[in-house]
């Protein structure tokens, strides 16, 4: 087996795994509720710009940062958005081991 045929079963496994599959329902699902829809991109879009601040060091971040908190605080009072958060970081979590992994696996050559 090559490196490539090992990928492809690797993407096919991830996409069959109880972390995707959950994530993409409950993302299928917000896709249906406008509302919640629209808080989530005002908090992805706070949260971006939070971490783009940090990175180029801008002044001001503090109150960027206070705002996405109180974005997230009111919508962690709803279940699915509970739901949501929690799935995304298990799907998050999935790929980050996966990712150190394969670094590991490779990291003579990468130092």
């Amino acid at each position: 087996m090559n490196v490539y045929d090992t990928a492809n079963k690797l993407a096919s496994e991830l996409r069959s795994s109880p972390e995707y599959l959950e994530y993409k329902k409950l993302k299928e699902e917000l896709n249906q509720n406008p509302d919640i829809k629209e808080k989530m991109k005002d908090f992805e879009k706070a949260r971006y710009d939070v971490q783009l601040e940090a990175l180029k060091g801008e002044e001001g971040q503090k109150a960027k940062m206070e705002e996405t908190q109180k974005i997230y605080a009111e919508l962690i009072q709803n279940e699915f958005a509970r739901k949501y958060f929690d799935a995304e970081l298990k799907f998050n979590v999935l790929l980050a081991d996966v990712n150190k992994i394969i670094a590991e696996a490779v990291q003579d050559v990468l130092i």
